[in-house]
């Protein structure tokens, strides 16, 4: 038997995942001489043909946010600056397919060259539009691997992530990567844990393997021992299907009584398929960044309401937050025109809203008019001064009064604020005129720590900054008291059992985490007291 070894990554989606390893191993390719260049110029036309249909085929049964992946690779393998440098190689006597790996090999350099982590995670995309070219000139099939194991390897391709069926488990384990990427975005939306960064390691045997997504570990052939710890402190807060569909259809209380608020984050539509809604609260956070494909749909004022009205009809009464466009940072529109080195402190959210009111004003219409569908509380991002606040509830003011000369239904909704930047924490009691607080731990603790949460080398810092934002947090919990204005938190720290007891201890009351984190979660509140401590067993 394999011996087991502990390696250490960068968890990038958390959940723990314990299964049989599938090593992704690149083959060495060889290439046909050239016979015929025009036989080799259509047989390069007709693989990307084939490709982009290939890929028009998954987009048509993706969510939006996945599709937005496969659009983007669709319009690369559409840029002619990347055929034509293949087409220029077929001239110079290769082959179609050593004309096209070459080709895409000095793109893909480019890529990995950057200085700005964002463009380097794009290489991914271009490797995996590369590999489907090339084994379309095979007839070769994208390759699957089984599910429930444990991919390994360099990357993988976001193509081959969405394709795979993950309903039976699994996880990914890559030895390089990156936290910005395509597939780590889609990982945390679909919640297949996922560690990154753990360098190249060898694999003895057809051994098994375990990983947890949160805190970054990896276990290879894991003994019998380590495995039951992990699955002791790991897993058995989740209570059996059965159990935790009981405990669903009940109101939540911690064990001394305190009542607790359960919502979801929703980046895609399809989460919304399998979820019980008699068992949430609402929606605490939709993303609606996600739900756009392309950038057109920032400005189409139809299709951001028929969006909208779709998610408030599925909640029926239940609140709905939904999350005005948060674009700049890591969330950049390839075709928006707003790409400004993806900075973090830069023009982003509420700040390039304001920047570019004509998208504010049509987001904030689409907006207006859904909320007679249901109930919807409007949360603005990034919002550092009162005055952004004031000023977008202005435009929202203006913008209702004109549907009303046009005779349009609206109805003006409550508009809060995402408390994610240290200055507006500190400051909340001048944030008087907001209708509510949610606290987006992810990039609190990123600019409280001045460490960047997509950079591996001060990932550690990132991680162990929980009792410098728990800090904050509380005495951000006593201002809003003060005001008589709710609170909630809809940051990754809601869906991490561990941080619970310090969350409740801080005075927080309702949590929004991605669906899959429930279960867990809502075991996880019930075995303690309102302040966070351990109940003690009757």
């Amino acid at each position: 038997m394999a011996e087991m070894y502990r390696l250490q990554g960068q968890g990038t989606s958390p959940g723990t995942a314990f299964g049989q390893i599938h090593l992704a191993v690149e083959a060495e390719e060889t290439f046909a001489s050239q016979t015929d260049a025009s036989a080799e110029h259509a047989v390069l036309a007709d693989a990307i043909r084939v490709s982009i249909a290939a890929l028009r085929e998954l987009v048509a049964r993706s969510g939006p946010e996945s599709a937005a992946v496969l659009e983007f690779q669709i319009e690369m393998l559409l840029d002619p600056e990347i055929t034509e440098m293949a087409a220029g190689r077929i001239g110079a006597g290769d082959g179609a397919a050593l004309a096209w790996v070459t080709a895409l090999e000095d793109y893909i350099t480019g890529f990995e060259q950057s200085d700005d982590e964002h463009v380097r995670a794009r290489a991914a995309d271009v490797i995996d539009i590369k590999n489907r070219v090339l084994a379309a000139m095979r007839g070769n099939p994208v390759a699957d691997f089984p599910g429930g194991s444990v991919f390994v390897g360099q990357d993988i391709q976001p193509s081959v992530f969405l394709a795979h069926d993950w309903s039976s488990g699994g996880g990914i384990v890559l030895f390089h990567g990156s936290a910005a990427s395509h597939v780590s975005m889609l990982a945390r939306a679909k919640s297949v844990p996922m560690v990154i960064g753990t360098g190249i390691f060898n694999i003895a045997g057809e051994g098994k393997l375990l990983l947890d997504g949160g805190s970054g570990s990896v276990v290879l052939h894991p003994s019998d021992e380590a495995l039951q710890q992990v699955l002791s402190t790991r897993f058995s807060p989740r209570p059996p299907e059965d159990e935790a569909e009981q405990r669903y259809a009940a109101e939540l209380q911690t064990a001394d009584g305190a009542e607790i608020g359960l919502s979801i984050n929703v980046n895609d539509l399809s989460d919304l398929i399998s979820i019980d809604r008699e068992g949430i609260e609402g929606i605490g956070l939709l993303r609606t960044e996600f739900l756009m494909s392309s950038a057109s749909d920032m400005v189409n004022e139809e299709r951001q309401y028929g969006i909208y009205r779709q998610v408030l009809e599925w909640a029926g009464q239940k609140p709905v937050t939904i999350r005005m466009l948060d674009l700049g940072g890591d969330k950049q529109f390839h075709d928006s025109g707003e790409r400004e080195g993806g900075s973090f402190l830069g023009l982003r959210g509420i700040r390039l809203l304001l920047a570019r009111p004509e998208i504010l004003r049509i987001q904030a219409r689409a907006l207006l008019r859904s909320a007679t569908h249901g109930n919807l509380k409007v949360m603005l991002p990034m919002v550092t001064l009162p005055s952004e606040l004031e000023k977008t509830v202005r435009i929202f003011r203006e913008e209702s009064t004109l549907l009303e000369r046009r005779r349009v239904d609206y109805r003006m909704p409550p508009i809060g604020i995402m408390v994610e930047v240290p200055a507006t924490a500190l400051m909340l009691d001048t944030f008087g005129a907001a209708d509510f607080f949610s606290f987006g731990t992810n990039d609190l603790a990123q600019y409280l720590t001045a460490a960047a949460r997509d950079n591996a080398v001060v990932a550690d810092i990132y991680a162990h900054a929980a009792p410098a934002i728990f800090r904050l947090l509380e005495h951000t919990v006593h201002i809003a008291a003060t005001l008589g204005t709710p609170v909630s938190i809809c940051g990754d720290m809601a869906g991490e059992q561990e941080y619970i007891p310090a969350l409740l201890g801080c005075g927080l009351r309702h949590f929004s985490l991605a669906p899959a984190q429930l279960a867990v979660i809502r075991l996880r509140i019930m075995q303690l007291n309102a302040d966070g401590t351990m109940a003690v067993e009757k």
